[in-house]
């Protein structure tokens, strides 16, 4: 059990936790959430040891191991398969001492040890966290210093989640991932063994991976039971009574003040006036659940323009005089699509959206647009790149030439930048802040075109729902690169896969690409031109194998449905008895912890079943 008991941390003399408790449960499943710097990498620092609160104290688990992302990238010589493997600091080591050691008896506990700890499987354990981060056999065997900084972070993940600590603490794990390695992480993150607490503002893996919610404003922490969607629920409970209570609290409070004001000066009536007055002075008042009004997007109207949009013609593209990229491009956008690029990262998709924004030329092939195509291109490095000195004012003023301050001003308004904050240095803004003023930056003309490269990774839960409303009731066409699916779902109604050194629409819905992923891991290339399937692979018997499985597929889902909501009951009675369902209400602790075992226990077999019968389906379907 992790617990924290009323911890206060100052930084810079301004108090970022304020008496800020809460107990997580031994192997419960946090997500951690907040809006953008309430506090909540402080908090995970301070559970780590990283910062020392002033007040309060943090209470852990006795010989249990925290797992935490160093902040500084691996680097060096060494490759990912070692970096990994290197995690599992008591293999490493015991490793070293049977190719030194000339104790036979030590020796025989070197190796009872290491089998103990499944240590001669470590390689393949870690060969397959590598490959569902995105890593092939050959990037592997790179030496780390030839990758960049996001896939270096990979790195980092694979070698905390392959040393499987007692508590694991994430800190926005999904931020440099693509939505195919962010796929397969909620799905690792599902099945872990142990504690987790996870920052996130990934509605969906705060949906289907936690069992709890702690939510961090205003320096203090509430613990909700369920995921996001529950979370979500409960707050607005939690806010409408608030609202009723304020408005009782208002209007007593109106009518106290009333009688005081007229009852003051009379002798007869100053005694109740008084008393009537200390009530008022004694009354708390009640606190609306605080929000921002300074949360905004609305992006200007684009004028009418007709389709097609853009369209590519056997066109290839590239860098330079090195091979292209993407070829055979054919493709068509018109004015009033709402497109999602999918695709593992180094496939192409930023090359295919710098095509389509003209910051590069079709090296062959044909791509028409009409000269009055105006295009909104948003990458995170934009972010990264507004001058820290200057005010969004002053970018906006540059970047709108001649246009009038009160234009300047409605621009900065629709991204919430009004009064102080469009004055403000860049430096002083949070991250989410600087991602509206990008925003605000690229439409500053009413683009025809939005092209979002990753627009998400800066912004909490709240601001990217108000980012997929402005997307919807944007005018213009959009095509969206996310790894954040929510968005994809709710914003995209066509997909278009970059894979295979092209780029296709893809027949499916963005379920039967998640199934896809989840399944392979690496996309399926597609037979050649002429290329005969094999006669197993399309018979009848085959087909009616898979679909045996497929009914036996889903029975074994329906079965760890069943189990996973016993164990939310269980726990629910466990950690809210005044809550739990009726037929657990009255059961000890010990004949909670009995019937929990025995749950987890089926839930795990029935994992594994399924996990084989998925096994089974894929090699049927690749024969």
């Amino acid at each position: 059990m992790l617990t924290i008991d009323g911890i206060t941390v100052r930084l810079g003399g301004r108090p970022i936790l304020e008496r800020a408790s809460a107990t997580i449960p031994q192997g419960a499943r946090v997500g951690l959430i907040g809006r953008n710097g309430a506090g909540k990498s402080t908090l995970m620092k301070a559970l780590i040891g990283q910062i020392e609160p002033d007040e309060g104290q943090i209470g852990k688990p006795s010989r249990a191991r925290l797992g935490y992302i160093a902040q500084e990238a691996p680097s060096g010589l060494t490759t990912p398969e070692e970096a990994v493997l290197a995690a599992d600091v008591e293999r490493a080591n015991l490793l070293e001492e049977a190719e030194t050691c000339t104790d036979v008896d030590r020796l025989g506990e070197v190796h009872e040890r290491l089998l103990a700890i499944d240590a001669y499987s470590a390689p393949a354990r870690a060969a397959k966290i590598l490959v569902g981060l995105g890593f092939d056999e050959e990037m592997q065997r790179r030496p780390l210093d030839s990758f960049s900084g996001g896939w270096k972070m990979r790195v980092a993940l694979g070698a905390l989640l392959f040393s499987e600590p007692d508590v694991l603490l994430l800190d926005e794990p999904s931020n440099h991932l693509d939505l195919e390695a962010t796929l397969w992480l909620e799905n690792f993150l599902k099945s872990y063994p142990a504690t987790l607490l996870v920052i996130s503002h990934e509605r969906d893996l705060l949906n289907n991976v936690v069992d709890h919610i702690l939510h961090l404003q205003g320096g203090k922490l509430a613990l909700y039971s369920g995921g996001y969607d529950a979370f979500e629920k409960q707050r607005a409970e939690r806010a409408a009574q608030l609202a009723s209570a304020k408005a009782a609290q208002d209007a007593q409070r109106a009518r106290l003040q009333d009688y005081v004001a007229r009852n003051s000066a009379r002798a007869s009536t100053a005694k109740q006036a008084q008393a009537r007055a200390k009530m008022l002075a004694k009354m708390q008042p009640i606190a609306a659940l605080m929000e921002d009004p300074s949360l905004s997007f609305e992006f200007p109207s684009p004028e009418e323009l007709r389709s097609p949009m853009i369209t590519l013609d056997g066109a290839a593209v590239g860098y330079g005089e090195a091979p292209p990229i993407l070829q055979r491009l054919n493709l068509r956008i018109d004015a009033d699509d709402r497109l999602a690029l999918l695709g593992r990262n180094g496939n192409g998709k930023t090359t295919l959206a710098r095509l389509l924004a003209a910051q590069l030329q079709p090296a062959e092939g044909d791509m028409a647009a009409p000269g009055k195509l105006k295009v909104g291109y948003f990458t995170q490095y934009q972010v990264e790149e507004l001058a820290s000195d200057a005010t969004p004012v002053e970018l906006m003023t540059r970047a709108m030439d001649g246009k009038t301050p009160g234009a300047v001003r409605a621009q900065l308004g629709r991204f919430g930048f009004s009064g102080p904050r469009a004055t403000t240095n860049v430096e002083q803004l949070s991250g989410g802040e600087r991602a509206r003023l990008a925003l605000a930056l690229i439409t500053r003309d009413a683009p025809h075109l939005l092209i979002l490269d990753e627009p998400t990774n800066h912004l909490d839960v709240d601001a990217r729902e108000a980012l997929v409303q402005a997307l919807n009731d944007y005018a213009g066409a959009v095509i969206l690169i996310s790894h954040d699916r929510h968005m994809v779902e709710l914003t995209a109604d066509r997909l278009v896969l970059v894979d295979g050194g092209t780029a296709k629409d893809y027949a499916g819905s963005m379920d039967d690409y998640i199934d896809f992923v989840l399944g392979r891991n690496q996309p399926k290339k597609e037979a050649k031109p002429g290329q005969a399937k094999t006669s197993s692979g399309n018979s009848a018997k085959s087909r009616a194998k898979a679909r045996f499985i497929k009914s036996e597929l889903a029975t074994a889902e329906k079965a760890m449905a069943k189990l996973q909501a016993s164990l939310s009951e269980i726990d629910q009675a466990m950690y809210e008895p005044a809550n739990a369902v009726p037929h657990l209400a009255d059961r000890t602790m010990s004949d909670l912890l009995t019937q929990r075992a025995k749950v987890s226990d089926k839930l795990e077999k029935a994992e594994a079943e399924w996990l084989a019968l998925g096994e089974q389906l894929e090699a049927l379907e690749q024969a």
